[in-house]
């Protein structure tokens, strides 16, 4: 079922869960405050623009991080890959109904073309950024190797633990390059120590509205 939030802007609340899929105070708020700039634009700021960077994404869900990290690439002339993980994709009479307006260009046809990218193949949508879907479960996923910059976009711990484990949070740093960002909404301390036994070097950000802090973390693997 789609939901307006608080800055106009719409998220799902799945049947499945009980949960929405962004924050009712503000669904454009929320992606851009968390993904974008503490993560996204945290990670360019010391990047070479002339190398691909990996992103993946725990969550494609409806599409709305993909959307405005497809805004951002078209402005800053960079080179991107970005990989994505969801077990139950939305359906074309959910995605055809979502409206962000993250002041993009054709946005309704981008997101369209997002959502009916194929799945388990990579899929070129504009001049250096590269798309790859994987319909998959988390917990059994091999991940992709060298990841710079990973936004973990999963339900809550309490709907899905398994996804917040240990095994998934080591799994996932093994693959990731030194130095790679991973940005999250949960704050919870549990999550934020098994990221560091991982091998993140974790801080608490400021959140968005409506949400008192964030988890960004940077891999600093043991020598």
């Amino acid at each position: 079922m789609i939901v307006y939030t608080e800055d106009g802007s719409p998220t799902i609340l799945s049947s499945h869960y009980g949960e929405h899929y962004h924050s009712i105070h503000g669904a454009r708020a929320e992606s851009e405050h968390i993904f974008i700039r503490c993560g996204l634009l945290h990670r360019l700021g010391a990047w070479e623009r002339t190398e691909e960077l990996h992103l993946f994404e725990v969550g494609f869900g409806t599409g709305l991080n993909t959307l405005l990290t497809l805004r951002e690439q078209q402005t800053s002339h960079l080179k991107l890959r970005y990989s994505t993980i969801e077990k139950y994709p939305l359906g074309e009479d959910v995605y055809n109904h979502l409206h962000f307006s993250v002041d993009l260009p054709e946005e309704d046809t981008l997101l369209q073309a997002l959502h009916r990218a194929p799945w388990g193949e990579d899929k070129v949508l504009q001049a250096g950024f590269t798309l790859h879907k994987y319909s998959d479960d988390l917990t059994a996923f091999v991940f992709p190797p060298d990841i710079d910059l990973i936004y973990f976009d999963a339900f809550s711990p309490d709907t899905q633990p398994d996804l917040w484990s240990e095994d998934v949070f080591a799994r996932l740093a093994a693959s990731c390059r030194p130095g790679a960002v991973l940005v999250t909404y949960c704050a919870k301390g549990e999550v934020r120590r098994r990221l560091a036994r991982a091998g993140f070097r974790m801080e608490r950000l400021a959140g968005p509205p409506g949400k008192r802090e964030i988890l960004r973390g940077t891999y600093c693997p043991l020598v």
